[in-house]
């Protein structure tokens, strides 16, 4: 079993920044994927950015590129996301989530992770 809890949200005005952490307990990934998602109020559970554990691969959708940064720090079984020039519009829950396997392409959505964060509020103010 793995456990992930993240922490770092919080309110902030438009163009500000904010760095989300997701710390991994429990059965620990020696190969596998950690992707941060975000849930908008009344909306689906969207992909964010995701890295690979071994490879240090990265992804983003399109909306982040060039504002958002995801890495990690194996050491201390941790990935973040660093987020500059914020936008209202990125305003959700922000949830951790990890796979044992490869990066499975944002298309696969939520079910391509097994595991979950409680999520952390991110609000950006006009």
């Amino acid at each position: 079993q793995v456990q992930l809890v993240e922490s770092g949200g919080g309110l902030v005005q438009a163009g500000g920044s904010l760095r989300l952490s997701c710390a991994a307990s429990g059965r620990t990934f020696s190969r596998g994927t950690m992707a941060w998602f975000r849930q908008g109020s009344g909306k689906e559970r969207d992909p964010v950015a995701a890295i690979t554990w071994v490879t240090d691969n990265t992804y983003y959708v399109d909306s982040v590129k060039g504002r958002f940064t995801i890495s990690r720090d194996n050491a201390k079984n941790t990935v973040y996301l660093q987020m500059n020039s914020l936008k209202p519009e990125d305003t959700a829950v922000y949830y951790c989530a990890a796979r044992s396997g490869g990066f499975p392409g944002f298309g696969s959505g939520p079910r391509g992770y097994d595991y979950w964060g409680q999520g952390t509020q991110v609000t950006v103010s006009s």
